[in-house]
């Protein structure tokens, strides 16, 4: 389990949002690090600015709405998010459906900006506002012999237009290993820019592990089941060959019909000078250790 990081800051260190947009001397130095959250190396400094409320809400993967970027914000609006539970179950002492607002009055959100990247080599810096999902699977109990954790997100053919569509096997599947889960960059957002996450960004719950590629981020969460055999995830079902089980941010590691070793940030236009991809991310340091012995190349 991964060395749980202590909070020194105060709600007066937290950067308002106006002076968020505008401070890029400080996103120099920031870029990817959580204002409440883990620092990054210097080395993995990139000069970025935190993207938008606009880029971030209508530049979407959310394929229950349709596979256009601009589809998400368009049709998303149909998903109820109100009330909202999750089912927690597997190797847990305490499984159940656990209502959203019972667990927010349980979590301390806080705020932290990752460096969020999309599959085809763009870059996306959003501000989010979440729990670590550690915290949420204490509180469910995992018992001995756990070894990964699975997530399932809504489906809800009424209200999701998408899922008429055989694009993936629904509902929509992912996982991660239990370390990986554990880990405390790995967050359940609520919100971004301290504004409740919207419908197209995977309201009122989503999954952000800010070392991996954007489709390890599953929206809309309703069912979280911890179990000692790695879950099948929906784009390693459906393309094996392209999409591995670890997804991590690895720009020595090709997709199989593009280069992953360099990225432009959304919100620079089609000309946005492209920078080199790092490893993890950026946070080579502190997930390194995850994967120490692992050949990368095949555990993709």
């Amino acid at each position: 389990m991964a060395h749980r990081w202590t909070n020194t800051l105060t709600h007066a260190d937290v950067t308002p949002q106006a002076a968020f947009l505008n401070r890029r001397q400080v996103m120099a130095g920031l870029a990817g690090v959580g204002l409440a959250g883990l620092a990054r190396p210097a080395a993995a400094q990139e000069a970025l600015e935190p993207n938008t409320w606009e880029d971030i809400t209508s530049y979407n993967n959310y394929y229950e709405f349709g596979t256009r970027k601009e589809d998400p914000a368009r049709y998303a609006h149909t998903l109820v998010t109100e009330p909202w539970s999750v089912t927690i179950d597997g190797l847990v002492d305490k499984p159940g459906e656990y209502d959203f607002k019972d667990i927010m009055s349980e979590m301390t959100v806080e705020e932290r900006i990752y460096r969020f990247r999309c599959v085809e080599a763009w870059s996306m810096v959003v501000p989010w506002n979440g729990f670590e999902l550690a915290d949420l699977l204490n509180m469910a109990g995992v018992q001995e012999g756990a070894k990964y954790v699975a997530f399932e997100t809504a489906y809800r053919p009424d209200e999701m237009p998408g899922v008429q569509f055989p694009i993936l096997e629904w509902p929509y599947r992912e996982g991660l290993r239990l370390d990986e889960a554990m880990h405390p960059l790995t967050i359940m957002a609520t919100g971004i820019y301290d504004k409740p996450i919207p419908n197209q960004n995977g309201a009122p719950l989503r999954l952000v592990v800010p070392w991996k590629y954007g489709f390890k981020s599953i929206k809309s969460i309703v069912r979280i089941t911890i179990s000692d055999v790695e879950p099948p995830t929906s784009w390693n079902m459906s393309a094996p060959r392209e999409y591995g089980f670890y997804s991590n941010v690895n720009p020595n590691v090709d997709h199989p019909r593009w280069s992953q070793a360099s990225e432009r940030q959304i919100g620079g236009g089609l000309f946005a000078k492209r920078i080199p991809t790092l490893m993890f991310n950026g946070y080579e340091e502190e997930v390194g250790g995850l994967y120490d012995g692992m050949d990368l190349k095949e555990f993709y």
